[in-house]
């Protein structure tokens, strides 16, 4: 008997749903509806469910508006590894480049830290806080809320368009530029992408495997 793809990938999330929460129904309610959100939204080609759902328990944890994001810093800078996404209207609003710090790796991000002045990317969770115009135009302030990125104000971690992170320096160099540890993207996307997140959502980035500085 062959199986769709699809039904496995059902299989697999009843798998994950069984482990994490076993009989907590509001637990086990919850990553049923990050379930629904991860399917209408179409996101199994972006992001493993297991992910996404790590990165919708934290968003539920700390943010206060619908709009979450997750970085998967596993991918390289040359893929569009930044997705936004609404989870009350279950819709991906954008799947973009991002930036990583430069002594975080060149193609790859595979070493990460929350120490002043690394240079380097970190992982966790992030609560998007307010906008401010600084070096690059229209930014936005990042908390970190994880111990792997407790240091985010400290750091001076934001959110900022950058023209090093436009998808045509991929052409030229054959990835994208390197920030100072900030997840930086395209100026042309900037604006929209600070509306949606600002005062309350949420960046969950991620990579598989790493190393903390």
């Amino acid at each position: 008997m062959i199986f769709s793809p699809f039904f496995l990938l059902k299989i697999r999330y009843l798998i994950i749903v069984i482990f994490l929460f076993g009989n907590h129904d509001a637990l086990a309610l919850r990553a049923t509806h990050a379930w629904k959100v991860y399917d209408h939204a179409k996101l199994q080609n972006y992001v493993d469910f297991d992910i996404f759902l790590n990165a919708y328990r934290e968003h539920l944890r700390v943010a206060n508006k619908p709009i979450m994001s997750i970085i998967d810093y596993s991918q390289p800078s040359d893929a569009r590894r930044f997705l936004i996404i609404d989870i009350e209207k279950r819709a991906l609003l954008h799947r973009t480049f991002v930036a990583h710090g430069i002594n975080s790796g060149t193609l790859y991000a595979t070493e990460f830290s929350n120490t002043i002045n690394s240079r380097q990317t970190s992982l966790g969770t992030y609560r998007v806080g307010e906008v401010y115009y600084g070096k690059y135009g229209i930014s936005l302030r990042l908390d970190g809320m994880s111990p792997s990125n407790s240091n985010a104000r400290r750091r001076a971690i934001v959110l900022h368009g950058a023209s090093y992170a436009e998808p045509n320096v991929i052409n030229e160099i054959g990835m994208l530029g390197r920030s100072w540890g900030c997840p930086a993207i395209s100026p042309e996307i900037t604006s929209e992408v600070v509306e949606l997140l600002k005062e309350g959502g949420s960046i969950y980035a991620h990579a598989h495997n790493h190393r903390n500085g």
